[in-house]
């Protein structure tokens, strides 16, 4: 299995979180194909309130096609999952796994991505093994909506005081995205903004385009 953490910002860029709430008449699978035709870098998988069979079920089709077009595989907060899939990495909250536990339980080759919202959170993270962050929810979001709401400000702050990559999410969509142009992050993750779109690979392309010059500002 490749080993994407050598060239791990570059694979940040476009970071795409599964959410079938917005699936309608489609499949995951097919939003998904969609996505990366379009651009999207990496795939994170979340689900809650399943059975890890159930999980293994929706996640599969997703790694075949991950696999397929050379983009990391991420489960988010799920070691069974995580482990019975053999992904190329898993993702945790403050609320979840603890990051250096979960860094001990998969090893060093293995991708740890940990979302934070202070540079405190960032530090500690950072110490324990995390390859990269995930920093918000920069605007409101309907998607979590547990999620408190996090100043630009403030990201750039906890960018300049780490050594590891950032991602920005939460609520980013096509009308906010250049407000995050002096921030230094490494990627945007999106969800509804990329999963409800009448055109995803379209919208993908769009979101993928921008951010590249983002991160050339």
């Amino acid at each position: 299995m490749k080993n994407f953490k050598k060239e791990l910002d570059k694979y940040l860029a476009l970071y795409l979180v599964t959410d079938r709430s917005w699936c309608g008449e489609t499949t995951l699978e097919s939003q998904v194909e969609q996505a990366i035709k379009g651009g999207i870098t990496c795939l994170q998988v979340r689900e809650k309130y399943i059975s890890d069979e159930q999980f293994i079920d929706i996640a599969r089709p997703l790694q075949k096609l991950a696999e397929q077009y050379d983009i990391p595989f991420i489960i988010n907060d799920n070691l069974n999952v995580f482990f019975k899939m053999d992904a190329d990495g898993i993702h945790v909250g403050q609320d979840d796994l603890d990051s250096l536990e979960t860094r001990e339980l998969i090893g060093n080759d293995k991708i740890l991505g940990v979302s934070v919202q202070t540079i405190e959170q960032a530090l500690k993270a950072q110490s324990n093994g995390a390859d990269y962050l995930g920093v918000g929810a920069i605007f409101s979001t309907d998607t979590k909506t547990d999620a408190d709401k996090l100043e630009p400000q403030t990201l750039k702050e906890i960018c300049e005081a780490v050594t590891i990559p950032v991602v920005a999410i939460g609520g980013i969509n096509e009308s906010n995205i250049l407000e995050l142009s002096d921030t230094s992050i490494k990627g945007v993750a999106l969800v509804s903004a990329i999963l409800s779109s009448q055109n995803i690979e379209r919208s993908a392309r769009f979101f993928r385009k921008t951010v590249e010059m983002i991160k050339n500002f």
